[in-house]
């Protein structure tokens, strides 16, 4: 009797091409360079409104609107509707930056 050939050994994964590995590690380097600079831009644009309200609010406390100072107009509503357009900016441009990377890879 013969005996069952011993079984084949399994296919060694390919290893990947070096040019297209440091291609997409760039593109992926890419894309979270414009990440963070869109998110320190909108940090910045809200330190801006949460700090510039109260930094400014002497020099607006001489200016009425519907006889209360246009400090608390900003402080109340101004820098609230900041952050609702920020979130909406943040929204757009992520999603966009998204569908840009997808297309690179």
């Amino acid at each position: 009797m013969n005996a069952p050939p011993p079984p084949a050994a399994p296919p060694r994964p390919a290893r990947p091409d070096p040019v297209l590995v440091a291609a997409v590690l760039a593109r992926r380097a890419r894309h979270w360079q414009r990440v963070r600079r869109l998110s320190f831009g909108l940090l910045a644009v809200w330190l801006l409104a949460t700090v510039g309200t109260v930094w400014f609010a002497r020099e607006l406390q001489g200016i009425t609107l519907f006889g209360w100072p246009l400090s608390f107009y900003f402080a109340a509503q101004g820098a609230a509707l900041v952050y609702l357009i920020l979130i909406g900016v943040y929204a757009l441009a992520m999603r966009r930056l998204d569908a840009l990377g997808r297309e690179d890879t």
